[in-house]
């Protein structure tokens, strides 16, 4: 287990030894890092290491839950002023593709931890769905969105968000990764090309939409749309 930190210093100890880390990870890989590597990145000794962590594994899980931890409060800070659903979304997703700009080895850790730490992975993924579902449920009772399954709709608007931010944003602008820049090797990537991402909002906007009433079938019999209900 972790050892939480009981002063201003050792927080910001353990918080240089997270991003050394993050770092350290993301270049080598969880099998080729080593404590001596993470230690020598933050410029503390392998003792103080110790204080906080048991060994490799756990920093790493702890790196997993640290990440998440903000990237989700990047979304939330972004998407809380929004005045409704599909604003949020907006704000969301655009900060969303900022931190992955800014922390380009959230990818790489994360896919590691498929292999490294599975329940870890887990709780990265469960931790953003669960923040979702509660927004879009509370959205769908508003009218704010359609008649969508909140963990369904979740879940795609995540993989959406994954996957055209590894397209184009660490990957860059070309169909591979950018110019001689490996994983976690550029402190900061390109932002999201504005046209693509209006692209990616008007594809989530469109599904999200409320729906007007379907017309009725041809032939069918009863009221339109726009009739009352008949005696």
């Amino acid at each position: 287990m972790s050892t939480a930190p009981r002063t201003a210093r050792g927080n910001r100890t353990r918080a240089k030894i997270l991003a050394a880390a993050e770092q350290v990870f993301a270049d080598l890989g969880y099998h080729d890092a080593s404590i001596v590597k993470i230690t020598e990145a933050a410029g503390v000794a392998m003792g103080t290491f110790y204080l906080y962590f048991e060994g490799k594994h756990e920093v790493f899980v702890e790196l997993v839950d640290d990440l998440n931890q903000r990237v989700r409060q990047a979304m939330y800070e972004a998407s809380s002023q929004a005045p409704n659903r599909l604003e949020a979304e907006r704000a969301g997703f655009r900060a969303f593709f900022r931190f992955t700009a800014e922390h380009p080895a959230l990818y790489r850790v994360i896919r590691q931890a498929e292999f490294v730490a599975p329940d870890a992975l887990r709780r990265h993924y469960q931790r953003i769905v669960e923040g979702y579902v509660t927004g879009l449920d509370k959205a769908r009772a508003n009218g704010e969105v359609g008649d969508v399954d909140p963990t369904v709709a979740a879940w795609a608007l995540m993989g959406i968000g994954e996957i055209v931010g590894m397209r184009w944003v660490l990957w860059g602008g070309a169909d591979g990764p950018a110019d001689g820049a490996g994983p976690g090797q550029e402190d900061r990537l390109p932002e999201i090309p504005e046209d693509v991402f209006d692209q990616t909002m008007q594809f989530i906007e469109r599904a999200l939409a409320p729906r007007a009433d379907p017309p009725s079938a041809p032939g069918a019999s009863g009221p339109t749309s726009k009739e009352g209900p008949r005696a």
